[in-house]
């Protein structure tokens, strides 16, 4: 399974022009104008990117996950980081609306660094697209627009605060929309990699990082009610990365945010992580990231 680090990469793959900016793309089509999708079908595949679309698909399925993602006219789709996807040339798309896609680094240092964990919408869960009524398509329209004239012009130190303001609203309106649809419905999950992530937010939320250290796979699985060996090879099959994988993709995201902050050292950021030596935290984040924590922390001023 191909997957892709950056957006530049993923961009290519899909045959699209290159994005103006490193971490962030805008594209949208109104009135006579048309989004381009050359890359007619794909194997599985997954990005470290987040994905906000109104595409119209008048035809066929995208498979996400486990499932297919359930489309018609006017929905809204929502993807994140590291989720499979792939869809063939029975797919046909209405290229209208617009494609907003980020990388997640590019909210790091920012309050919707964790407020985007919270909405249910870009979860395998949530296998059901949102479905708009022409003025909530109207609304978030607007929105984007404001994120495009931004995106084109040029960058300033306000640049990044305005975009980030603009998604938060856009996802806000977007979460007000899901609860809207399924108002008199109850969501039944038996996803494993929701409960996973869940446990693991469970986890360290409730400050077990700093009594225990990090948490084995054989403890989150028991939280779980399922075997070690059924967890790791159904989140393998479903994902292609193993669950020991997933918990470091886990500390390696939260370590990202942490490493912003000007006054903690590396070792200090390892700590508080739960690793006992800052050299296995500095080498796992190295071969995660393809470069050390401090390397990333003089990266990310430069953007």
């Amino acid at each position: 399974m191909k997957h892709f680090k950056t957006l530049s990469e993923y961009f290519e793959y899909m045959e699209l022009p290159r994005p103006e900016h490193p971490m962030l793309s805008v594209m949208s089509a109104y009135g006579d104008s048309f989004l381009t999708c050359p890359k007619e079908s794909s194997p599985p595949i997954s990005n470290d990117c987040y994905s906000i679309s109104l595409k119209k698909i008048i035809k066929g399925n995208l498979n996400y996950g486990r499932t297919k993602y359930d489309f018609t006219n006017g929905a809204l789709i929502f993807l994140a980081p590291r989720q499979v996807v792939q869809w063939d040339s029975s797919v046909i798309f209405e290229q209208k609306g617009f494609s907003i896609n980020f990388h997640e680094d590019f909210l790091k240092g920012t309050e919707l660094t964790r407020q985007i964990n919270k909405y249910g919408f870009f979860s395998y869960t949530a296998n059901e697209a949102l479905h708009l009524s022409p003025k909530e398509e109207k609304l978030l329209e607007s929105i984007v627009q404001n994120i495009e004239i931004e995106y084109h012009n040029n960058q300033d130190e306000f640049s990044k605060d305005i975009i980030i303001s603009q998604l938060s609203t856009l996802l806000k309106y977007a979460n007000r929309f899901y609860e809207r649809q399924f108002i008199n419905r109850k969501e039944l999950s038996n996803d494993l990699l929701e409960q996973f992530n869940k446990q693991l937010e469970i986890y360290f939320e409730s400050g077990q990082l700093e009594q225990n250290g990090i948490p084995s796979i054989e403890q989150l699985a028991n939280k779980m009610s399922v075997s070690q060996r059924y967890l790791s090879d159904t989140l393998k099959l479903e994902t292609g990365k193993t669950t020991t994988e997933h918990l470091q993709l886990y500390l390696i995201d939260i370590a990202k945010d942490i490493l912003l902050k000007p006054n903690k050292s590396i070792s200090e950021v390892a700590y508080e992580l739960g690793f006992d030596y800052p050299q296995y935290f500095s080498r796992l984040f190295k071969k995660k990231e393809g470069l050390s924590p401090s390397e990333y922390r003089e990266q990310y001023k430069m953007n």
